[in-house]
């Protein structure tokens, strides 16, 4: 499944490429350095294609982002959008880091600008977080939402001793294809067998030379070790799939599919047997999909017969390179992870109710959200998820009183990929506005 840093357009940098930004503790009104100031105003010319891009870049950022990689982004915004117009303002975060207010021809954009505090005070870091979403109350949000073409859902639930509380809903009941918000499950199991003793946060998996999806542990030797703190860390926080398919395996398939039912997800046998990224690559980028076609013509045994046998052997060479690349949705109505809004947010508050210390530091390295949205909250947990087709975003949210919340949203569509920067930016809106 694609992986996001944030579920948004992302410029990546070498300082800030690894940690998902977080939001700036309570201090002082923070000022900008007066050579982050003059970076700012030049970030306008970048943005329309005047300015000196290696002058304005750290070298180690053009290495990652040639110029015509972010030229082509900036076509797509001005495309969608319009050309950008003016900065607006920024948020500083320090004084060599802010979120920067851009005036495009009809939004304002939200783009994290960070500068190299040693001359001569390069652009190291450059995020777009999206663009600010008009919708002035949580129902115009979900008309929103139920306005997207192809299918869409959407819960927000106030978490009560008795159960959510539903408060705003479209479709709420409807299971949708949430890409890798599935890894939530394999969360759920791997904290469930900590409180019971069976394993700790600091135990080590030793990969056993196994063929892994990409991720950070893709080509890592065998007897490389890796604890499960940091395996959780990193499926979780930046939606890894080597470190996915490695808990998979060493939680088992059956633990972790014996784990939904407990969870709360309403017709566990949907997603029976429960796929690993790898396997699911494998069923939609081999034979054109046919094998994935014939996959999903079985029975539940039949199913898990193929994983064992012709899937398994399958050779990962014989996945279309092109898969998932072009934008084309592939089979996201059969082959994928089905859960509703309903039943994401009662995951969210079997977290909530067995939230301990480390899962509260996993589930809240990623936000989801910019600061500006998330200011609201003492804190935010979240997973989201997506593939051509699909994108899923889903929050934890504990209020500045104490009290807790949950909101969850899916949009799928078979016949084109979805707008994955709007849905984002409504989902920005709508955590913004749980909180009034």
């Amino acid at each position: 499944m694609r992986s996001w840093f944030l579920p948004l357009f992302l410029l990546p940098a070498p300082l800030h490429a690894a940690a998902s930004p977080q939001a700036a503790p309570a201090q002082a009104q923070v000022k900008a350095d007066p050579a982050f100031d003059a970076r700012m105003q030049q970030l306008l010319g970048m943005l329309q294609g005047t300015g000196d891009y290696a002058a304005f870049f750290a070298p180690a950022f053009v290495a990652q982002v040639p110029q015509a990689q972010f030229a082509a982004i900036n076509a797509q915004l001005t495309a969608a959008h319009g050309a950008p117009r003016g900065v607006l303002g920024a948020q500083q975060r320090s004084p060599w880091d802010a979120i920067v207010r851009v005036q495009f021809g009809d939004a304002v954009a939200l783009i994290r600008l960070v500068v190299d505090p040693q001359p001569p005070h390069q652009v190291t870091g450059l995020l777009f977080q999206g663009f600010e979403a008009q919708q002035k109350s949580i129902e115009e949000v979900v008309q929103a939402v139920r306005a997207l073409p192809g299918q869409s859902g959407f819960a927000l639930a106030r978490l009560e001793p008795g159960g959510p509380r539903l408060l705003a809903s479209h479709q709420p009941d409807d299971a949708l294809a949430i890409g890798s918000a599935f890894k939530l499950v394999i969360l759920s199991e791997l904290a469930r067998s900590i409180h019971a003793g069976e394993r700790k946060w600091d135990d080590v998996v030793t990969l056993d030379g196994s063929i892994l999806p990409g991720g950070i542990h893709a080509v890592a030797p065998r007897g490389t070790q890796i604890s499960y703190r940091t395996l959780a860390t990193q499926m979780i926080s930046v939606s890894d799939n080597s470190a996915t398919d490695i808990l998979l395996k060493a939680l088992g398939r059956e633990k972790v599919e014996a784990m939904m039912p407990v969870i709360g997800i309403k017709d566990p046998a949907r997603n029976r047997p429960f796929l690993s990224t790898l396997e699911l690559f494998k069923l939609k980028g081999i034979e054109k999909g046919d094998l994935g076609r014939r996959f999903s013509a079985l029975g539940e045994q039949g199913r898990r017969a193929m994983l064992a046998g012709e899937i398994a052997a399958a050779p990962v060479t014989g996945i279309d390179p092109m898969l998932f690349r072009d934008g084309k949705p592939v089979q996201i109505d059969t082959l994928e992870w089905f859960e509703s809004p309903a039943d994401l947010v009662r995951v969210l508050d079997w977290f909530r109710r067995n939230l301990t210390p480390d899962l509260r530091a996993i589930l809240g390295k990623n936000p989801g959200v910019p600061d500006a949205a998330g200011a609201r909250w003492s804190w935010i947990g979240y997973k989201g998820g997506s593939e051509p087709g699909v994108m899923s975003m889903h929050y934890l949210l504990q209020a500045k009183d104490g009290g807790w919340y949950a909101l969850s949203a899916s949009w799928n569509d078979p016949a084109k990929d979805v707008d994955q920067m709007q849905f984002a930016s409504l989902m920005a809106r709508a955590v913004e506005l749980s909180g009034s």
